[in-house]
C-alpha cells in the first residue's frame, strides 16, 4: 500500500507540472519536449508496484490513458486542452488526467449509454456476482478449462465496470462533474463495431479516436476515403494490442507472447471488413438484432478463450487476483472483530 500512495504521489506531483508548463509554454513541440520525463515516468511507474491491482489500475489509468491525454494536450488537443472553453482548474484538470473519465459537454442531451445511470441495485448485484465467482474459483479444478476461462471474462467484464464505475461515482460526487459512463451494455452489441466503438470500455475508444484514428484518416488522405478510414481503424487495433501487451506485462512479469496482440489484429480485421460489407449493403439487407448480437457476442467469446484469455493463465494473474482478494477478506474480517470487540 505504501509503494502505491508513493507512486500515486508522483504521479500527482507530474500532473501539477504538466499544468504548469501548459500555463507558461504553447502548444507544440517545446511543450512535448517539456512533458517527456513524465511520459517516461509514466511509463515505468507500474513497475514500482507489486499487487495485482495496483499495478493494472496504474498501467490503465496512468501509463495508457493519463500518458495518451498528456500526448493530445502537448499539440493543444484532446480533453485537457481549453481551446473552446474556460481552462480547467487544477482539481478537475488532475480528475480528467488521471482517471479514466470524460466530461460530458452536453448535460442538456439525453445520454444513451447506460453504465452510469444503472442504479444501485444494478452495480449491487455486479459486486454480489463477483464475490460468487470468488467462491466459484474453488472448484477450479473440477471445471474444463474452457469453462474456468469463461469465468475469468465474465471476471474481467464485472470488475472493469464496477472499478470505472466507482471512479466516475467518486469524481461525480465531489466535482458536481456530468461524467459519460464507460460501459453500455457491451452483452447487447450488434456487430464488431458497435461492440469496440459504442459499449466496450469507452474510456478507450474516446481516446483512441483522437490519438490513433483521426491522425491515421489525415495521413492516409491520399487515399480514397473509405479505405483512409479502413486503414486508421486497423492502426487503432494494432495500438490497442500493443497496451494491452504492455499492461499484461506489468501485470503478469513474462514477456509477451503475442497472443494479445493477435487477437487485436483479428478484431481489427474482422472489424474493418464488417464497416466495408456494411456500407455496401446499407438500406437493402440486415441481419435480425437477435441474430447480431448472438453472432457478435459469439465472436468475441471464441476469439477470446482462444487468444485473450490464455494469458492470465501463463502469468498467473488470476491466481495471484484471488490471493488478494482473500488477503483483503482476511483484513476486513480482522478489522470488524476488533471493531465489535470495542463495541
Amino acid at each position: 500500500m505504501a509503494s502505491f500512495i508513493n507512486a500515486w504521489c508522483l504521479v500527482i506531483i507530474s500532473l501539477c507540472y504538466t499544468y504548469v508548463v501548459a500555463r507558461l509554454v504553447s502548444k507544440g513541440i517545446r511543450r512535448m519536449i517539456l512533458f517527456t520525463p513524465v511520459f517516461l515516468y509514466f511509463f515505468i511507474v507500474p513497475l514500482s508496484l507489486s499487487t495485482i491491482h495496483s499495478v493494472g489500475i496504474t498501467a490503465f489509468f496512468i501509463s495508457w490513458l493519463a500518458n495518451f491525454k498528456l500526448f493530445l494536450f502537448a499539440l493543444g488537443r484532446g480533453p485537457l486542452s481549453s481551446n473552446s472553453k474556460p481552462p480547467l482548474s487544477l482539481p478537475i484538470f488532475l480528475a480528467v488526467s488521471c482517471l479514466p473519465i470524460k466530461i460530458h459537454l452536453s448535460p442538456n442531451t439525453s445520454y444513451s449509454h447506460g453504465g452510469s445511470k444503472e442504479g444501485l441495485l444494478y452495480y449491487t448485484i455486479m459486486a454480489a456476482l463477483l464475490v460468487l465467482m470468488t467462491k466459484v474459483y474453488e472448484y477450479n479444478s473440477k471445471l474444463p478449462d474452457k469453462a474456468v476461462l469463461t469465468l475469468y471474462a465474465i471476471h474481467i467484464y464485472l470488475s472493469l465496470e464496477l472499478i470505472l464505475s466507482a471512479t466516475a461515482t467518486v469524481v461525480r460526487a465531489i466535482s458536481g462533474l456530468d461524467l459519460e459512463p464507460q460501459f453500455n451494455k457491451p452483452y447487447l452489441a450488434t456487430s464488431l463495431q458497435d461492440f469496440w466503438g459504442r459499449r466496450w470500455n469507452l474510456a478507450v475508444s474516446g481516446i483512441l479516436r483522437p490519438t490513433v484514428y483521426q491522425p491515421m484518416v489525415q495521413l492516409m488522405s491520399f487515399l480514397d476515403p473509405n479505405w483512409s478510414r479502413a486503414t486508421a481503424v486497423f492502426c487503432t487495433f494494432v495500438v490497442s494490442g500493443l497496451m494491452h501487451e504492455l499492461i499484461i506485462f506489468y501485470m503478469g512479469g513474462l514477456m509477451p507472447d503475442w497472443k494479445v496482440m493477435w487477437f487485436f489484429l483479428i478484431h481489427g480485421l474482422f472489424t474493418t471488413v464488417e464497416i466495408a460489407i456494411k456500407k455496401k449493403v446499407t438500406g437493402s439487407w440486415r441481419f435480425p438484432t437477435g441474430i447480431s448480437r448472438v453472432l457478435t457476442f459469439g465472436f468475441v467469446m471464441v476469439t477470446s478463450l482462444w487468444l485473450f484469455l490464455p494469458v492470465f493463465n501463463r502469468g498467473n494473474i488470476f491466481e495471484k487476483t484471488l490471493e488478494e482478494y482473500a488477503y483483503a477478506g482476511a483484513v476486513a474480517a480482522e478489522i470488524k472483530t476488533i471493531i465489535a470487540s470495542l463495541l
